[in-house]
């Protein structure tokens, strides 16, 4: 039924579009956003196609749904937009939001806590996130990372191993992430400074989100400290943002 999807998607971007002062306005503190009409129009059927909803009372106004559309639809801007399918539900909460945990030890005691997160993408459900992290948070990406997690899940189990392309090489995405990811939880546990934010070293996962997120914010630190990783990510998202 690609055919059908794919109709749909000329009749929206024949029939609509998205306002250049508008655009201008979403998109204003995001300089790593390129000025490119093909990302305004993948952003333009990501909307037409996500149901954005606000929690605790938010209103989701259009300024705050292009800007997450920008962000999210610019690491699949050349991978297209199927890639992003299996869900449409994203959540938008005013600030930060608690996510009950459980989980069983391996003496079978069940622990339970409470988890303060900015963003969270749930496995063959929506996305979530914290406006307040979004657009004043200049620290991080939630939309980025939590976008890169739903890229992750495509096979599996958020591991740091999204589906790669043919023609891409396994092991060497494997070795080049190792290296790095390893070599980051050392400066960690050794209390050292470190570029990235430090919860990149809680799993691989995070640290495939992470320096996502620095791919395209600040693709010239990333190229000069992770140069393997950085022709690997530019291999998956068939881009280079410099």
């Amino acid at each position: 039924m690609g055919w059908l999807t794919n109709w749909r998607r000329r009749r929206v971007l024949d029939r609509h579009r998205i306002d250049e002062a508008l655009w201008n306005e979403a998109t204003a503190g995001l300089p790593f956003i390129p000025k490119r009409e093909k990302l305004r129009e993948l952003a333009l059927l990501f909307l037409a196609e996500k149901q954005f909803t606000g929690a605790h009372g938010l209103e989701v106004t259009d300024a705050m749904r292009i800007s997450i559309a920008a962000q999210a639809c610019l690491p699949i801007l050349e991978l297209g937009l199927d890639w992003y399918a299996g869900f449409t539900g994203i959540v938008v909460y005013p600030g930060d939001f608690r996510v009950r945990r459980e989980e069983t030890d391996e003496h079978g005691v069940v622990h339970e806590w409470d988890d303060e997160l900015a963003g969270e993408a749930m496995p063959g459900g929506p996305v979530v996130l914290s406006w307040d992290a979004t657009a004043n948070d200049p620290e991080i990406n939630v939309v980025i990372h939590e976008f890169a997690h739903k890229l992750d899940m495509l096979n599996g189990a958020a591991d740091g191993l999204p589906p790669l392309h043919a023609g891409m090489d396994r092991a060497a995405w494997q070795a080049a992430f190792k290296e790095a990811y390893e070599g980051f939880c050392d400066a960690v546990d050794r209390g050292k400074e470190t570029w990235l934010d430090p919860y990149a070293g809680e799993h691989p996962s995070e640290f495939f989100a992470v320096i996502s997120e620095a791919f395209f914010e600040q693709p010239a630190e990333t190229r000069r400290r992770y140069p393997d990783v950085y022709e690997q990510l530019k291999l998956f998202y068939r881009q280079d943002p410099l």
